[in-house]
């Protein structure tokens, strides 16, 4: 069935814009599901492979600056990092647009063997958020240690999430819809959004 779902929180007045991380998400992560069923929209990057974080931060800054409504951000593992770094960098006028965020999984692009891989990525911003925000982590998350994404979590100001063991809690996590998640995305939105969502 391709019927989209729209919830209250997704009418007209509040846009979601998922952040994938590297590589994008497929089309069985939690982020395409919300997609297919919400109605939420994607931020396209023009390369996933070969992520460069300028290119990207460019990119969620012309997309939010040209947004004539306020933005929720939901933010997936490379995702999340380009969320802190945009957010230390970005004008006030970009910043005010923004009235929430949930971040799942941050890839710690600090740690050597990730660094390997997206070298030009670190050092990951540490500054306090400008909006509201969640982090969801996991016990078992294969490129980000617990003890990390609780750092993550206290220097970004983000109220914290233990998702248990979910792996880096996308696709081969097997959490299909991710129910549980998109209840605290709306919840984040009902707390944030007074009504402008």
């Amino acid at each position: 069935m391709n019927t989209v779902e729209t919830s209250d929180a997704a009418q007209p007045g509040c846009r979601v814009l998922l952040l994938p991380g590297w590589q994008n998400s497929d089309a069985e992560h939690w982020q395409s599901r919300w997609e297919a069923r919400h109605g939420y929209e994607r931020l396209q990057q023009h390369e996933w492979l070969h992520p460069l974080r300028g290119d990207w931060t460019a990119r969620l800054q012309d997309t939010v600056l040209d947004s004539p409504r306020p933005i929720v951000l939901v933010a997936h593992s490379l995702g999340c990092i380009l969320t802190a770094w945009w957010a230390a960098h970005a004008p006030q006028a970009a910043l005010a647009k923004v009235r929430a965020a949930l971040l799942v999984a941050p890839g710690d692009v600090e740690r050597p063997d990730v660094h390997a891989q997206l070298s030009g990525w670190a050092p990951i911003a540490l500054r306090r958020l400008p909006f509201a925000s969640v982090l969801v982590g996991s016990h078992n998350d294969p490129y980000c240690s617990l003890a990390r994404a609780r750092h993550l979590a206290q220097a970004w100001g983000a109220r914290w999430v233990d998702a248990g063991a979910a792996g880096h809690i996308n696709s081969a996590s097997g959490l299909g819809d991710w129910d549980a998640g998109h209840a605290l995305l709306l919840d984040l939105m009902k707390e944030t959004c007074h009504g402008n969502c």
